[in-house]
């Protein structure tokens, strides 16, 4: 049986089992057992185990454990992260680990003495399970003879993991009454309540029905010092640990008057403090803060240490609106970072000209995006066996009076905390339709157009509607779009969703998920979606091929989509090296600066349009 058929077989029979009505009744322990149960007889494993992370990290403990000559049963085992570091630090990293010779490979060998010898153990196949984006523990299979995995092997084991990553989402989001409530309220890495949950607070304190006996309140924004250098040193993922970690520090520092704590960007918390407090006290208040925050976080044998910036506005005195109190205590927060970091700035007078310069570029921003002064660059995409144009993918860009050209990094915050990231997307395809009738009127035939789709779009069950409004305007046909997604921006996976993803696939679009691998990917949730394809995120492309586990990350992308009939792309491609190994490996498309970067429309006519439309 070739590669391809046994893509096929493992990830039928893995379907089927999913939608069993009877696995999908039963609790999690029998799920577990299906699923070893699985994995151990089509793949004629002698062992195959699901083992936890425990609470501090520091240990896995077998949860559950299939033997092909004993069943299933659990064994109470435990591994110390203290005995077996190197195995750790691969674990942390989320890595697959395939160690064909586990008594030599240098992440497991530690287990030698303890473990692989008395049970007679020579090769491992280890992929990571999560917990709401957090990992949780890992599904191992082990082999009492040598083995060489195979791509069909570890892209099935990567399912099944991805399955009891599944059930254990779905596990804790049973616990939330209101499905939908949660995920437009809370934090789903930390639970914590998110801006918008904040924002509407606010605005119930602030109305004046509430507001005309309400004491003065406090609204303190965090900032976190250091989390890039720890995401870009040991990776994302230890980068989660570190702000989930801030957060149960921040949900139980005791503060008298605390009404609410969010969680409101990627290192960015706000606490909601009612209670009257001078000068003296809040500054007294920041330090605790500060101070907690500033303790050690132990992860991975590491101590990690992170300052903060805090900046705070009060109420009536800097704000008597939402608004106003959300601007200025991150106004007072940014100067008190561009004063060197680890400070307490509470806001005043002295600071209005920058947050009103902030509040200009974010007025001028509405304007462009109202008025449709927004450009849009192109970066081509190619086919990999021919390095034929096939696709472009939409980029939107701002010329700014006084900055010049502003990539999104530059505006997407403020268009997200201004609540326009929905008027920012359609301002986006009313753009791309003015370029295709401007082709068209040039005899050329735009190739297919990948737009990006953020996650507050997804949120209006009227999506499809608008978009189909607009292709309709411009003469344009849902077929010559490719809609892309982000594995966040579809992480609850709910009823909603996928409705909208279906009746945008109905106009005659395709939809793919980018940045593929950096979000949670589970399997159950690609095969409920109408995806076509997958784009495997820039950071596994980057150290290609020299860097062995994003090697092994990407052919088990690769090896998904084939079982599951998808295409992929590989963002990010820059040097001969990586093309030629990507082609090698049977990659789809390839796109990146090594064939174009984004480019304005009219330099994408002459550089790449040539076919003449006769439709």
């Amino acid at each position: 049986m070739d590669q391809n058929q046994q893509f096929i077989e493992y990830h039928d029979a893995l379907m089927k089992l999913s939608h069993d009505p009877d696995f999908i009744s039963d609790n999690r322990q029998d799920k577990l057992a299906a699923l070893v149960h699985l994995v151990g007889t089509r793949l004629n494993i002698d062992r195959v185990g699901v083992w936890r992370m425990n609470g501090s990290d520091t240990a896995i403990d077998s949860e559950i454990l299939f033997q092909l000559n004993d069943g299933t049963h659990n064994d109470g085992t435990r591994l110390d992260q203290a005995l077996n570091p190197a195995y750790f630090r691969a674990l942390l990293r989320a890595r697959v680990i395939d160690a064909s010779d586990a008594r030599n490979d240098q992440r497991t060998r530690d287990f030698n003495d303890n473990y692989l010898r008395p049970l007679g153990i020579h090769s491992l196949l280890d992929a990571p399970i999560f917990d709401e984006g957090r990992l949780s523990g890992i599904l191992c299979l082990e082999t009492l003879k040598p083995r060489q995995w195979t791509l069909p092997e570890m892209s099935f084991a990567t399912a099944i993991a991805d399955t009891i990553s599944l059930i254990n989402t779905h596990e804790a989001w049973r616990l939330s009454q209101q499905e939908l409530d949660y995920i437009t309220h809370f934090d789903d890495l930390t639970g914590l309540p998110n801006l918008r949950s904040l924002r509407e607070r606010l605005q119930h304190l602030t109305h004046p029905a509430t507001s005309e006996n309400l004491p003065p309140f406090a609204l303190i924004w965090v900032d976190l010092d250091r989390l890039k250098s720890i995401n870009d040193g040991m990776g994302q993922m230890v980068g989660n640990q570190v702000i989930t970690e801030v957060a149960d520090r921040l949900r139980n520092l005791f503060i008298p008057g605390k009404d609410k704590i969010a969680r409101c960007g990627g290192d960015e918390f706000a606490l909601l403090i009612r209670n009257r407090m001078n000068t003296e006290e809040l500054h007294s208040l920041a330090e605790t803060i500060r101070r907690t925050i500033a303790q050690p976080i132990r992860i991975a044998g590491h101590a990690l240490q992170v300052g903060s910036s805090l900046g705070i506005s009060r109420f009536p005195l800097d704000g008597k609106d939402a608004a106003s109190l959300l601007k200025h205590s991150e106004a007072a927060m940014y100067h008190a970072k561009e004063s060197g970091r680890g400070q307490t700035q509470i806001f005043h007078t002295d600071l209005s000209a920058d947050a009103r310069s902030r509040f200009l570029m974010e007025s001028q921003l509405r304007s462009a995006i109202l008025n449709h002064e927004l450009d849009v660059f192109y970066q081509p995409i190619v086919d990999a066996s021919d390095q034929r144009l096939v696709m472009v993918e939409a980029l939107v860009r701002w010329h700014h009076d006084a900055h010049g050209w502003l990539a999104p990094g530059r505006f997407l915050d403020l268009a997200r905390a201004g609540g326009l990231m929905v008027e920012l997307g359609e301002a986006v395809m009313h753009r791309i339709g003015r370029d295709c009738a401007r082709a068209r009127e040039q005899g050329i035939r735009m190739p297919v157009v990948a737009v990006n789709l953020a996650s507050e779009q997804l949120l209006e069950v009227d999506l499809p509607e608008r978009l189909n409004a607009i292709l309709s305007k411009y003469g344009l046909s849902g077929r010559q779009f490719e809609f892309e997604v982000t594995e966040d921006a579809i992480k609850a996976d709910s009823e909603t969703l996928q409705d909208i993803l279906q009746r945008l696939v109905e106009l005659g679009a395709q939809l793919s998920i980018d940045d593929f691998g950096t979000g949670y990917s589970s399997l159950a949730r690609l095969k409920h979606l109408p995806v076509s394809k997958l784009k495997i995120d820039r950071s596994f492309i980057r150290d290609l091929p020299s860097d062995a586990d994003d090697c092994a990350i990407t052919l088990s992308i690769l090896g998904l989509a084939k079982g599951l009939g998808l295409s992929v792309v590989a963002e990010g491609v820059e040097t001969q090296a990586q093309e030629a190994w990507l082609m090698h490996q049977d990659c789809d498309f390839l796109q990146g600066y090594r064939y174009s970067r984004p480019v304005p429309f009219d330099r994408l006519l002459p550089g790449f349009l040539h076919v003449p439309d006769h439709t």
